[in-house]
């Protein structure tokens, strides 16, 4: 090929290497329009055609194909964007938008003694010396997907144009805010413009990167010179952003009045909801909590997945045993079922799923929950209010005047609450909630703790279920290792496990952004209550000689849940020992 990127060019070589027929390249370099030959790169074209690979017809001559082919011809290497990697600030001071778009080029990564471009087009680099006059550093060229490129030049550009006319229009009232007097004045002042524009472009922006980063919270945080942006992605948090301290607040308004919060109000914390669309127009719930501290208030917005209610047990993480035990517990026509874990670990997403299964038209099912973290039409959903006096107890005394079949109390927090909970489970229906305990038999534990009659509990309770999530392997990149037989044994002692023949480990590919690591599954601790099991349950309770009957009658703890899935290939020994460590009084 000669040192061009037209199509007759691209399209000549790829002839020659046998990848496209001549008379396939003759009729598409005379069919295409000078404008499509303007506004598209080659590869473009030639990919939109859907062409298979004249030798290897199994291969679909896609963009990333294209690109990737042409980094080869070029000697150019192929760049794959991480926008959580790049700090759009730095790459957009670089150039100006109009120029950076002229030439389809865009800066990817800036340090002291290096700027990184990447190119859609190897062979004009006619723009280079004037660049390299500019910044006075050595630039590195790299090759990327045409269509990524103009994708994330819009958005990089779009972001950081809102960035500056939003500085701009706040001035410097407010940089330099560093305490919560001056912040409460601010606030009454109205001196935020939480409508402008360019914070309505902020924001919305960010909302659109986190959902399409696969992110499960927003954390925006306020600090003395600038506000951070971080994303949870699969349990682990990554820096996003960093924004102006002016610019914080303004964004920190938006947020709150599409939550429906009290702007003024910046000395109580605050919960609210937001409901709006992804770019794939899914409709999503996001739960936002607001929280005064030392240099503005601290938002999280927690995002629901949409996708939540149409999963099934085995989707979650569930083993068939476990689905079985978890199916029979939940068929009974009354008593309680207790979800455990620390806050994160997936208990209301169980939960959910379970209700949405349990759901006939038949049924009437009701739900109390601080705050309704997804809305479903199937359920009768109720806010615990605590301005007016609503709270956990006193909406299970309401529902059980509503003719229920199956109550979810989001949490049992008190006596009062656990008590209803009793009564409910008593007169004949079906109760789920979730409990703060380490593991399936400390639930016993705690109820006698707050309160709760023993031969209530063992009257009324169903089973237990503990669990934990860990993040999943890439299926794209995982890769078989040896296993460390030491390792092994920390993660299932005291017990005793046949060692799998093979364990995988993290690798690192474009589809998990090379974390080795794509979405997350539950482990569970299921522990349904057998007569014998009930009988042990008394006033002067023994929980290690409880948990040692609840193992020897089938219980499954944590990290022997863990190590299954290790044996079958979804997580690693460390990510089970990291929530699941073994208890060595069992």
């Amino acid at each position: 090929m000669s040192k061009s990127c037209s199509l007759e060019a691209v399209l000549d070589r790829l002839v020659e290497q046998e990848v496209v027929e001549t008379e396939k390249a003759k009729m598409v370099s005379s069919l295409v329009s000078a404008k499509d030959r303007k506004n598209l790169h080659a590869i473009e074209i030639i990919a939109s055609r859907k062409w298979h690979h004249l030798a290897h017809p199994e291969q679909l001559l896609t963009l990333d194909y294209l690109t990737d082919w042409l980094s080869e011809e070029s000697g150019m290497q192929r760049y794959h964007f991480d926008p959580l990697k790049m700090d759009v600030a730095s790459c957009t001071s670089i150039m100006s938008y109009a120029y950076a778009a002229r030439f389809n080029i865009l800066p990817v990564q800036v340090t002291d003694s290096e700027v990184t471009i990447a190119v859609t087009d190897p062979y004009n680099t006619e723009w280079l010396e004037e660049i390299r006059r500019i910044v006075n550093l050595p630039i590195t060229l790299v090759l990327a997907n045409p269509q990524q490129l103009k994708s994330y030049l819009l958005e990089f550009y779009s972001i950081s144009k809102a960035m500056d006319n939003a500085g701009l229009k706040q001035g410097e009232q407010g940089a330099n805010i560093q305490n919560i007097e001056q912040l409460i004045e601010l606030g009454k002042t109205g001196s935020v413009d939480a409508d402008d524009q360019h914070i309505v472009s902020i924001v919305d922006w960010l909302l659109q990167y986190a959902f399409t980063q696969r992110a499960s919270d927003i954390h925006i945080e306020p600090r003395r010179e600038q506000g951070n942006v971080r994303f949870r992605i699969d349990g682990v948090m990554h820096q996003v952003y960093e924004i102006p301290a002016n610019i914080t607040a303004a964004v920190t308004s938006r947020i709150k009045i599409m939550g429906r919060l009290d702007v003024a109000e910046k000395r109580k914390p605050q919960d609210g909801r937001i409901k709006t669309v992804t770019p794939e127009g899914q409709e999503v719930e996001m739960r936002l909590s607001s929280m005064p501290t030392a240099f503005g208030e601290k938002l999280v917005l927690r995002i629901f997945d949409p996708e939540v209610l149409m999963r099934n047990f085995s989707d979650l993480g569930f083993e068939k045993r476990e689905s079985d035990a978890w199916n029979h517990m939940i068929r009974q026509p009354y008593g309680i079922i207790l979800v455990t874990g620390p806050t994160g670990s997936g208990k209301t997403t169980t939960l959910y799923t379970s209700l949405k299964y349990l759901a006939v038209p038949e049924v009437n099912v009701c739900t109390i929950e601080d705050p309704i973290e997804q809305v479903e039409p199937l359920f009768n959903q109720m806010q615990v209010q605590h301005k007016i006096e609503v709270d956990f107890a006193s909406g299970v005394r309401t529902l059980l005047r509503q003719d229920p079949d199956i109550i979810m109390i989001g949490e049992i927090r008190d006596r009062e609450t656990a008590e209803m909970a009793v009564q409910a489970a008593l007169t004949g229906h079906l109760v789920l909630s979730t409990l703060h305990t380490n593991d399936a038999p400390s639930a016993v534990a705690r109820l006698i703790e707050i309160g709760v009659p023993s031969y209530l509990i063992s009257a009324t309770l169903l089973g237990v279920v503990a669990q934990r999530l860990v993040r999943t392997l890439c299926p794209h990149c995982k890769k078989p290792t040896a296993l460390d037989i030491n390792q092994w044994q920390s993660l299932i002692k005291p017990w005793s496990t046949e060692p799998p023949k093979k364990i995988y480990q993290a690798e690192g590919c474009l589809e998990c952004r090379q974390t080795g690591y794509m979405g997350r599954k539950g482990i569970y601790e299921m522990m349904p209550l057998s007569e014998n099991l009930k009988q042990h349950i008394s006033d002067d309770f023994d929980l290690i000689k409880f948990r040692k009957l609840a193992i020897k009658e089938g219980m499954r703890p944590l990290n022997l849940a863990g190590a299954q899935k290790v044996a079958r290939g979804d997580t690693t020994i460390q990510e089970v020992l990291k929530v699941a460590p073994p208890r060595y009084d069992g």
